[in-house]
């Protein structure tokens, strides 16, 4: 005999299942046609399964401290079905906190008012495609490409077309193929991937990848393939300069380079949504940065804006990397010749010098420093600040807390309240960083605050973000 509370709740789970399975073909059509992309506090819903769907509205009990729920979204999700939306992204959540306030409104009315501005029509962002070239095919050339090809969408907006590597062996495509397939701590690729050995390319969810064997950047003739006024991601890291880089624009079919590392001399470098008006400049050489650059300069940003930083230090606990050895061997730096995954390596970081070629005002008022722990992915930055105030551990917790839901940062700075958070549970996030509440120290003026990110996934997020708005993708977030 089953008892009533044990019927209650799994009746209620298949309910919440079916409303689910039913909302997901309206967030793919939204997607597709009318590129919208529905989201629950920033989360997207977008080639999400029915689980993933309900997860999603789960986790704002970090945020809000109570769930979401999908019985009220879906009506939302209905409204929206039945209007002629141009492309954005939408916020499921918000929107059901706001109809909850208006005490039983019409949805539809509510709905159509709230996105007015949004009812113009099906449009597309660019005219044409936009062409990506991957310029190396490492950790964070495939997760680049796993997001591009996740967000491709209708086709319409940028179209990954290529990545140049050196060739390997005689099967080298079918184990580039695999690596994208397969990754050991992102797990497999969503969708499905076969190889067309004529064209030497990877065929992943649809999308053609040629395979471009180069040893140089200006030795590639993109034109011949059908690529023009693409934007090549340098992700090997080879050259930083203006000269390096620049040998990617001798080639045909290129009009712009975007490198995933710290650019040196007077490339911009851009922690996007602190200082995208570098991307305004008709710029041709960009840098996305590094990784924990990208984590910790939004924070700060926040944090000075609101309080004023007078000092600090920042220290971070940084994952592996593949420039490191898996065991004791030689190695140009200090330290990094020890193995990776048997000791915690003390070792430096450009991240305090770089924070000031973001945010000027803090230029001379931090210090840093490295550990390089034995993790593949998801790193630590502990930031030590002195503010020019005094505040409490709930007045800033809330501060990030509204920022990270309301502001220009809403998409780089995530806030978790859980007392269980692990490093593993960061994998695939797509935050530049993402703050610990629970950690968080105050002492009069002076405070502590640890960031997660996932040094892989969510640095990649970002690089595409960049690559979207000088192409002239970039979807405002609704509702206003």
């Amino acid at each position: 005999m089953v008892d009533t509370k044990t019927s209650e709740y799994f009746n209620e789970w298949k309910e919440r299942e079916a409303i689910a399975e039913i909302m997901a073909p309206l967030i793919g059509k939204l997607y597709r046609d009318q590129e919208v992309i529905c989201t629950v506090f920033d989360r997207t819903l977008v080639n999400q399964s029915t689980i993933e769907i309900l997860r999603a509205h789960r986790f704002a009990r970090q945020i809000i401290s109570r769930e979401i729920w999908v019985k009220d979204t879906y009506p939302i999700l209905q409204a929206m079905i039945r209007m002629d939306l141009a492309p954005a992204r939408v916020d499921l959540a918000k929107l059901v906190l706001r109809y909850q306030e208006q005490n039983g409104r019409d949805i539809d009315t509510f709905v159509a008012e709230q996105l007015k501005e949004l009812n113009t029509g099906k449009t597309h962002q660019l005219s044409e495609p936009r062409d990506v070239v991957l310029y190396g095919f490492g950790r964070i050339g495939r997760l680049v490409a796993r997001i591009l090809i996740e967000q491709a969408g209708g086709g319409n907006n940028l179209r990954l077309r290529a990545a140049v590597v050196r060739k390997g062996a005689e099967d080298d495509l079918s184990k580039r193929a695999s690596l994208l397939r397969r990754d050991s701590v992102h797990g497999h690729f969503k969708g499905t991937i076969r190889i067309d050995e004529e064209e030497n390319a990877i065929i992943a969810n649809g999308n053609m990848i040629r395979i471009i064997y180069a040893d140089a950047p200006e030795k590639v003739d993109y034109a011949q393939y059908g690529i023009e006024n693409a934007l090549v991601i340098d992700n090997t890291g080879k050259w930083r300069d203006r000269e390096g880089l620049g040998r990617h624009i001798q080639a045909k079919g290129v009009s712009q380079v975007l490198l995933t590392a710290p650019g040196k001399g007077d490339i911009p470098n851009v922690v996007y949504g602190v200082n995208n008006e570098l991307l305004e400049n008709d710029e041709t050489i960009l840098s996305a940065a590094s990784c924990t650059t990208n984590a910790i300069v939004p924070v700060l940003k926040a944090v000075n804006d609101k309080f004023g930083i007078e000092a600090g230090h920042i220290e971070t606990c940084h994952s592996y990397t593949n420039d490191q050895n898996l065991i004791d061997n030689y190695h140009n730096k200090e330290r990094r010749g020890r193995s990776a995954p048997l000791n915690m390596v003390i070792t430096e970081t450009g991240a305090a010098k770089a924070v000031a070629k973001t945010l000027p005002e803090l230029a001379g008022k931090l210090t840093g420093n490295a550990i390089r722990v034995p993790t593949p992915n998801v790193s630590l930055a502990i930031l030590n600040l002195t503010l020019n105030q005094e505040t409490t551990v709930a007045e800033l917790n809330d501060y990030l807390r509204d920022v990270s839901l309301n502001s220009p940062l809403q998409n780089q700075i995530d806030f978790t309240n859980s007392p269980e958070a692990v490093s593993t549970d960061m994998v695939g996030s797509s935050y530049a960083g993402i703050v610990d509440s629970l950690a968080t120290i105050v002492q009069g003026n002076r405070c502590v605050l640890y960031i997660w990110y996932d040094n892989e996934y969510g640095y990649s997020y970002q690089v595409v973000r960049i690559v979207e708005k000088v192409s002239g993708m970039d979807l405002g977030h609704w509702p206003r």
